[in-house]
């Protein structure tokens, strides 16, 4: 139990993007750790929830299960599928949150904007999920150390829900969500993300948000430069959850 009159840590919960688990956050959790308390649940459709199909609303409910866990400031952090996630979520519940950080998830899911939605969804099932394991693996495997990369992948691969997941994004998410939603909004995008298309639209939905790009950064921004998402989602909690 915290002391009374003790302050508590503020707590951020990370939420995943599609195909992968809660696992996708292994090189932040020693970063995060010292600084924060650090919830990372499972998507509906993805790690222990793989039983589970994913719609938007019980994604709302797993992100608020988890925000619910304590009193203490949060942070709510969500990348590509997750970030749409904690999009729907902040429009619901924006008024419990310290702060919401939406990385890799500017796209507008609408008109040519939907071509990266469904190009996700298509190749998935055309490809298969064996396949896509094995490309999976050897692509991230070239791509990262073995120290960023094994964890993450030894959390597995969850495609089943990937059609389901972006057929909700794309019918239900809008950057209008943030409207309602005034508590602190950061924008954490790579530098070379092609989801960062219709950050326009999100900024003029949110006026008061931040956005931190971070160069040498792709969609997979997290893993690209574990270091500087780290420290920029620390920046945003110590300044408005600390």
């Amino acid at each position: 139990m915290t002391p009374t009159g003790a302050t508590r840590r503020p707590r951020v919960v990370l939420v995943h993007g599609s195909r992968l688990a809660s696992s996708q956050w292994a090189p932040q959790l020693p970063l995060l750790a010292p600084h924060v308390d650090v919830v990372t649940p499972d998507l509906p459709g993805h790690g222990v929830r793989a039983g589970e199909r994913f719609t938007l609303d019980r994604a709302v409910e797993v992100v608020q299960e988890a925000v619910a866990l304590s009193r203490a400031p949060t942070v709510v952090v969500g990348h590509s599928l997750g970030g749409y996630v904690v999009l729907a979520h902040a429009a619901r519940h924006a008024e419990g949150l310290a702060g919401v950080v939406l990385a890799g998830c500017t796209a507008t899911p609408t008109g040519p904007g939907a071509a990266l939605y469904r190009g996700v969804a298509a190749l998935t099932e055309r490809v298969g999920p064996r396949r896509m394991t094995r490309v999976n693996d050897r692509v991230l495997r070239r791509l990262y150390p073995a120290e960023v990369i094994e964890p993450v992948i030894a959390g597995g691969y969850y495609f089943d829900g990937t059609p389901d997941a972006w057929r909700e994004v794309m019918t239900h998410c809008r950057p209008a969500m943030l409207h309602g939603v005034d508590c602190p909004v950061l924008f954490l995008h790579g530098r070379w993300d092609q989801f960062r298309l219709g950050i326009r639209a999100f900024r003029r939905a949110c006026p008061h948000a931040e956005e931190v790009v971070v160069r040498g950064a792709s969609h997979l921004v997290n893993l690209d430069q574990p270091e500087r998402f780290a420290r920029a989602v620390l920046d945003f909690v110590e300044r408005d959850a600390g």
